[in-house]
C-alpha cells in the first residue's frame, strides 16, 4: 500500500511538471507578439479546464479561474486582454515550485510592512492579483471603508499584485511602481505593499 501511495505520487508529480511546462511554452507564445486576442484566450481556457481537472496545482487553477472571469461575459476587453497579457508575461519568465504561485521577491515594498487602514484612505492597485480582476480589488476596499483610483500624490497605499516577478521594472505596470518609490523617496507618505500584505487586512 505504501509502495502503491508512493508511485501514486511521482506519477501525479511528473503529470504536474509536464503540465506546467507546457503552460509555460503556451504563454510564451501566446505573449510572444505582444498581443492576446479572443481565440488565444478561449484557446488557453480550454487547456487550462482540462488540465485543472487532473492537477490540484495552485497556478493551473488560479489562472484557470482568471480566465474564465475575463470570459464570463463571452467577451475579451481591452483592459482585459492587457492584463491577461501580462500575466501570460510574467507566467513564461520564471519557474515554478510545487504549489506556489509567483513570489514577489524583491519588489519595493515597505519593509517592515505597514499595518493598514481603510477608513477615508486612497487605495491603488497595480499588476495581477490572486484576488481577482482589479474592480474585485477596488470593491473589496470600498466595502471596507476606502476609496481606489489612480496613482497620485495623494494616495494612501500601492497594492502590488501577487504576479510579479524580478523583472517587474520591465513589466507593464513597473512605470507606476518606480513613480511610487520616486514618491516615497521625496517624503510622501505612501506605503507600498504585497497583495498578500493587503489580503491579512480584509
Amino acid at each position: 500500500m505504501k509502495d502503491d501511495a508512493f508511485y501514486n505520487r511521482v506519477g501525479g508529480d511528473r503529470i504536474e511538471s509536464r503540465q506546467i511546462d507546457e503552460l509555460i511554452g503556451l504563454c510564451r507564445g501566446m505573449a510572444a507578439d505582444g498581443a492576446i486576442n479572443q481565440l488565444e484566450a478561449e484557446f488557453l481556457q480550454k487547456w487550462l479546464a482540462a488540465n485543472a481537472s487532473i492537477s490540484g496545482h495552485s497556478v493551473i487553477q488560479t489562472l484557470y479561474q482568471r480566465v474564465s472571469e475575463v470570459l464570463s461575459d463571452g467577451r475579451l476587453e481591452d483592459d482585459e486582454a492587457i492584463d491577461l497579457l501580462s500575466t501570460l508575461d510574467q507566467l513564461s519568465s520564471r519557474d515554478f515550485e510545487h504549489g506556489e504561485v509567483l513570489k514577489s521577491s524583491d519588489l519595493p515594498v515597505c519593509d517592515p510592512a505597514p499595518d493598514l487602514v481603510f477608513e477615508d484612505r486612497l487605495y491603488c492597485f497595480t499588476g495581477t492579483f490572486n484576488f481577482g480582476r482589479r474592480a474585485e480589488c477596488e470593491k473589496a476596499v470600498l466595502a471596507k471603508g476606502a476609496l481606489p483610483g489612480s496613482l497620485t500624490k495623494k494616495t494612501d497605499v500601492l497594492v502590488i499584485g501577487v504576479y510579479a516577478t524580478e523583472s517587474w521594472k520591465h513589466s507593464s505596470f513597473g512605470n507606476k511602481i518606480v513613480k511610487a518609490c520616486e514618491m516615497r523617496d521625496e517624503g510622501v507618505p505612501i506605503s507600498i505593499v504585497s497583495e498578500a500584505h493587503w489580503q491579512r487586512y480584509l
